[in-house]
């Protein structure tokens, strides 16, 4: 809307096989400020509990309500119908700092 830009956030496959055994989500609001590097949403391991970052400043303009109730989603289809947020971007001049894919994996690879 506008010509804005909206980013659909979630957590990454890898992320997720690091997590295991997802218990609970907390999602954020919607209407939300974000941040980028800043926490928004957190997730609930039966080993920890861990903040989701977002990658973008700007609002959340959606959350993914069915999430909550079938954490399966996050590790079936992370990339898919595992969305947690959307959030319209605020600032597109940090955009140039995230990773693609390829960058990622890679990263993932050499820590892991």
């Amino acid at each position: 809307e506008d010509g804005a830009k909206v980013a659909t956030v979630g957590i990454s496959a890898f992320a997720v096989e690091a997590l295991t055994d997802l218990v609970f989500m907390q999602l954020p609001e919607v209407g939300k400020q974000t941040e980028a590097g800043e926490s928004f949403a957190e997730v609930e391991s039966v080993k920890a509990v861990s903040d989701i970052y977002a990658p973008v400043t700007g609002e959340v303009i959606a959350v993914n309500e069915s999430l909550p109730d079938s954490l399966e989603t996050l590790g079936e289809d992370p990339y898919g119908a595992g969305w947690i947020a959307k959030i319209r971007i605020a600032d597109e001049a940090g955009l140039a700092a995230l990773m693609d894919k390829a960058a990622y994996d890679k990263q993932c690879a050499e820590e892991g």
